[in-house]
């Protein structure tokens, strides 16, 4: 014979699996460090610096 089985229960763990599987694919999407966002705003604003230090002027 078969265990009885709580289908709200079932459901609600399986939810909170998904729920914490699509948390993991956001982090390692979405996730950086303050040092990482710091470092990647201070490279784009030194290649707009080089940029605008390269151009002519008419």
């Amino acid at each position: 014979m078969n265990d009885i089985v709580n289908f709200n229960k079932a459901k609600k763990a399986r939810a909170k699996q998904e729920a914490k599987s699509q948390a993991v694919a956001n982090r390692a999407k979405f996730g950086r460090t303050r040092g990482e966002k710091a470092l990647e705003k201070a490279e784009a604003a030194k290649v707009v610096r080089l940029l605008d230090g390269a151009k002519r002027e008419d």
